[in-house]
């Protein structure tokens, strides 16, 4: 009498990593259109601000009026102002004209 050894093999289920990390991607998407839209609402206060304020920290009523204008209602405002402002004070500091 001969006898075989069978192995079955079974595709056991991962832990609940997959959930975890699920968990994870939505805390982080929630979490960006919060601090989006907590910017965007500071950017439409940057619109309340006269010329002379706006000068100061190195933008002008055409970027804020264009940037949120372009940017949608989830998108974050801020990257653009920042880098409108970082162009115009490198400009300045070249001594060529600002707009």
């Amino acid at each position: 009498m001969r006898t075989t050894e069978r192995m079955i093999e079974l595709d056991i289920a991962e832990p609940r990593d997959a959930l975890i990390a699920r968990l994870v991607a939505a805390t982080a998407r929630v979490k960006s259109v919060w601090r989006a839209a907590r910017n965007r609402r500071a950017a439409n206060r940057l619109a309340d601000l006269d010329d002379f304020q706006l000068r100061d920290i190195g933008l002008c009523r055409s970027d804020v009026e264009q940037i949120l204008r372009s940017s949608g209602i989830a998108d974050d405002p801020s990257q653009h102002l920042s880098r409108s402002a970082r162009s115009r004070s490198q400009r300045a500091l070249r001594g060529l004209p600002l707009d």
